[in-house]
């Protein structure tokens, strides 16, 4: 384990707004790194960016664990860093959307020691190129899934 702990770059991606969608995790511990990505039928693209937040956490086997994760989404980022979340929480989602994702998040959320930071879309970041290129990737390819969540808000 390196000081900085687990590092986690993630992107979402939807082709349309909604549209096919898919997002990208690329994970580092270390020298370990992991890469993840899927791609959806009909989603949005904020669904995508929060998606491959879960994902990543639910591919940790080890709890409190010290995580910074970087996002080119400053609806991530603002809605927990802000503390927007947990006034939606108090609200039962009144009026605000992805409930069911945000719904997941939350318990792994707490899990961990984690801390969001925004990067800039489209520009220098290696890690932040590549998740954006797996998103995309995913949400192009054939092997598309449903997006429950989304589709039964529709």
């Amino acid at each position: 384990m390196t000081d900085k702990g687990l590092i986690i770059y993630t992107d979402g991606s939807s082709r349309g707004n909604p549209g096919p969608g898919g997002y990208g995790v690329v994970l580092i511990w270390g020298t370990v790194r992991k890469e993840l990505s899927q791609g959806y039928r009909l989603t949005t693209n904020n669904r995508m960016e929060l998606l491959a937040v879960i994902v990543a956490l639910e591919a940790l086997t080890r709890e409190g664990l010290s995580i910074t994760i970087y996002t080119d989404s400053q609806y991530v980022v603002n809605s927990v860093e802000k503390g927007w979340l947990w006034s939606w929480v108090k609200k039962g989602f009144k009026d605000k959307k992805n409930k069911d994702l945000w719904m997941r998040f939350i318990p792994l959320y707490k899990k961990h020691k984690v801390q969001f930071r925004w990067v800039k879309g489209h520009a220098d970041n290696p890690l932040n190129n590549r998740c954006d290129e797996l998103a995309t990737a995913a949400a192009d390819s054939k092997h598309l899934l449903i997006d429950s969540g989304f589709e039964q808000e529709i």
